[in-house]
């Protein structure tokens, strides 16, 4: 089966500067209006459509990234002062994790969402699928 994610809607506070700030995390093009949304173009297939909301509970997403994309993101974060962690809970411990071999790291922006990066996926280890994916 052919199957990928289209886009995701992010709620926001203010749609514009989430987006604005997460597209220059990662490197990646926004736009500050096309409807009803903020969007920000991951990648071809996947868009994040930051909306304004009121109420929401904070959502965690995460982006598998090549050696290099991480360090790049990494360095962004770094270089606009955010604080990260190497664990989903707990303290901004300014770390980054590297089990399984990679590295990965979150971080929390200001409406709540977390979001993290990683080289290697620890949530496929033993899926139902890893082994028509390997």
């Amino acid at each position: 089966m052919s199957m990928r994610l289209d886009h995701v809607i992010i709620p926001s506070h203010d749609p514009i500067g989430g987006a604005k700030l997460l597209a220059g995390l990662l490197g990646v093009p926004w736009e500050e209006s096309r409807g009803p949304f903020t969007p920000v173009y991951v990648n071809e297939t996947l868009t994040l459509d930051f909306a304004l909301r009121e109420r929401f509970e904070g959502h965690h997403l995460c982006f598998h990234v090549g050696d290099a994309d991480f360090d790049a993101i990494f360095g962004r974060i770094q270089s606009a002062g955010i604080t990260y962690r190497s664990h989903p809970r707990g303290e901004d411990d300014m770390q980054i994790n590297r089990r399984l071999g990679g590295k990965n790291l979150y971080w929390q922006d200001a409406d709540g969402h977390l979001w993290e990066i990683l080289t290697v996926s620890y949530a496929r280890a033993d899926s139902p699928l890893s082994a028509t994916t390997a």
